[in-house]
């Protein structure tokens, strides 16, 4: 990753770290604090921006993974093409999201998420248009183009409008995030049905909520010095304690980074082989259709309620490692279920497995509570979701070659539980108090 100037952008101020108390600013001129009616000018387009982002960074997964088995047929892939089409996300993550940092500096993060949203409408509404499977890949990278960056800089804008409500605003876009997704993969079967049951037309109408998340954060274009960002008092003593020509940490020498970027790659790649494949799993057991979607909707909307319950607790504990260590087990028991009684229990095992998904909002929320300054964050959030993305590539599609090859479902459920002991260690190491700029 290229070395970011050695003077603190202004577009990411140092943020406000969980614990600090208010204590007077020695060494700051106060003629650098913003005025606080920019900001509070700011904070209604941009919670509403978040929102709306939020809503928009799952849909264009999940209401491919409800549909996978019609597009599968209608452009005429093998099972192996199906799991690289799953593979598919990570892959644009891992490879877009590191650019994130750069297109923050030069252009706002404001300015790079808005542009992320209009990438995400119009991948969105060219990919049912696409008369085979390479344009189809296109447009879906396209879209996922714009939600790789979104993903990495959703942290930086809670750390730059609202840094002493860190918990509750990554709850708040996380439970958003769980909202969409679980919509997009309730309601895209229905919908597809209503409209002649043509999954081009099923997937095309997600479309629309894009172009509606690219509306409020065009009045923030205007922002990108930062003249919104919110500076408090916790927020200046953390700055004072950095000197201000301090070079950003090097995440790269950080164990904590390295093992959040393992807990984030191991989480990602149980999210998206769920997003992917588990509908699949259940209609192979004998469940209809429209109900399997109902089924991934019912996993993906237990991250509403604990998307923004887990931030919040997460931010009040010390270490994070018993949360890490409880979602695993309920991805245990979920996997566990689904190889022993698929379609029995089905309703169960979405709940287990919906709770174990929440190890997404608690690593977002680790991303803030690993570093004490802004800068920090921006290098740590890329870094962490650049290397967890590339970590999460093969699972998807390693899943459809087993399940081509072995004619059935048990070596790839097996691998799906088997990786929630790496991730419970990983993530132990990962949520230990301590910051990346303690190790750099």
């Amino acid at each position: 990753m290229p070395d970011e100037p050695k003077t603190l952008d202004p577009a990411v101020r140092p943020a406000a770290t969980a614990g600090d108390s208010p204590a007077p600013d020695r060494d700051r001129p106060a003629a650098t604090a913003p005025p606080a009616a920019p900001a509070r000018r700011f904070l209604v387009p941009v919670t509403v921006g978040l929102v709306l982002a939020a809503l928009n960074l799952r849909p264009a997964i999940t209401s491919l993974g409800a549909l996978l088995e019609e597009v599968s047929e209608g452009l005429h892939m093998s099972g192996s093409v199906a799991g690289v089409l799953t593979s598919v996300p990570p892959l644009c993550f891992a490879v877009f999201g590191i650019t994130a940092p750069r297109l923050a500096r030069r252009f706002g993060p404001a300015a790079v998420v808005c542009a992320g949203m209009a990438a995400i409408f119009t991948g969105l509404l060219l990919r049912p248009l696409a008369g085979g499977t390479a344009g189809f890949l296109a447009a879906s990278a396209l879209a996922l183009m714009g939600i790789a960056v979104s993903n990495v800089l959703m942290p930086v804008i809670v750390k730059r409008y609202f840094p002493d409500r860190v918990g509750t605003m990554t709850g708040l876009y996380s439970m958003a995030l769980a909202l969409g997704t679980s919509v997009a993969a309730a309601a895209t079967v229905p919908m597809t049905e209503a409209l002649g049951g043509d999954w081009r037309l099923g997937l095309g109408v997600w479309a629309a909520l894009a172009a509606l998340a690219v509306l409020p954060w065009l009045p923030l274009l205007r922002d990108r010095d930062g003249a919104g960002a919110r500076v408090s008092r916790t927020e200046a003593k953390s700055a004072a304690a950095v000197p201000a020509q301090a070079a950003p940490p090097r995440v790269t020498r950080s164990r904590t980074a390295w093992a959040l970027g393992a807990f984030f790659g191991l989480q990602a790649t149980g999210a998206y082989i769920t997003m992917g494949w588990m509908p699949q799993i259940f209609r192979d057991a004998g469940v209809s259709a429209s109900t399997a979607g109902v089924l991934l909707a019912v996993t993906m909307v237990m991250g509403v309620p604990l998307a923004f319950v887990i931030p919040r607790l997460a931010t009040r504990m010390k270490t994070q490692g018993p949360i890490v260590v409880a979602l695993a087990l309920c991805g245990l028991g979920g996997y566990t279920g689904l190889l022993l009684a698929p379609a029995a229990g089905a309703w169960l095992w979405a709940v287990l497995l919906g709770v174990s998904n929440c190890a997404f909002p608690l690593a977002l929320t680790m991303i803030g509570l690993r570093s004490r300054t802004g800068a920090g964050v921006v290098r740590l959030s890329a870094f962490a979701q650049s290397v967890g993305y590339l970590i999460s590539i093969p699972g998807p599609l390693l899943v459809g070659v087993l399940y081509q090859h072995s004619g059935g479902w048990g070596l790839p459920i097996a691998l799906m539980g088997g990786l929630m002991v790496p991730q419970m260690i990983v993530g132990i190491l990962a949520g230990r108090d301590r910051t990346v700029e303690d190790e750099c």
